[in-house]
């Protein structure tokens, strides 16, 4: 089993509340839109697998050291995670071809700052947003969602709301 953290939309901030949840997990995820690419560091320093992908306000720095998608495997779970890609019912192409493609049990993005979880009953997959923990945009509360991969299976799904935007700790 693995405990998971899923964050996204940092836009260059990363306040202790997110970094909190982030001590008692096996691996850390980004979806995209890191903003300062000293978060980097801040992650890597907890000594955790790090997955992410760039999103679009990500630069060259970023871009250079993550890719747009990337798929792997998780105790048995296999996962897609790209920044832009809709969700069940409102794909972009690019994303419904690669899920398609790629048959994925988990697909993550970012981007649209609103945390959703959906299952895609004609996908056979489980769609995540974890919406946004920075303290820039639209969305008027700051989430990450916290979850366990064991033996083929996503379990212990937690929403953790961080508080409102534009106010971190």
């Amino acid at each position: 089993m693995k405990k998971i953290a899923l964050i996204s939309d940092t836009h260059s901030y990363l306040g202790d509340d997110v970094i909190e949840h982030l001590q008692d997990v096996d691996e850390i995820w980004h979806g995209g839109d890191l903003g300062d690419p000293a978060l980097i560091d801040k992650l890597e320093a907890f000594g955790k697998p790090l997955r992410m992908v760039y999103g679009n306000i990500d630069g060259t720095a970023v871009r250079n050291q993550f890719n747009l998608n990337e798929e792997w495997n998780c105790e048995g779970v296999k996962v897609f995670m790209t920044h832009i890609g809709g969700y069940p019912g409102r794909y972009t192409k690019r994303v419904y071809a690669l899920l398609k493609r790629v048959q994925p049990d988990l697909y993550i993005c970012g981007h649209s700052h609103i945390c959703k979880v959906v299952k895609d009953k004609a996908m056979n997959l489980i769609h995540m947003n974890p919406g946004a923990c920075g303290i820039e945009g639209f969305h008027q509360i700051r989430t990450m969602l916290l979850f366990d991969c064991d033996k083929g299976k996503v379990q212990n799904l937690r929403v953790v709301e961080l508080g409102l935007r534009g106010h971190g700790k």
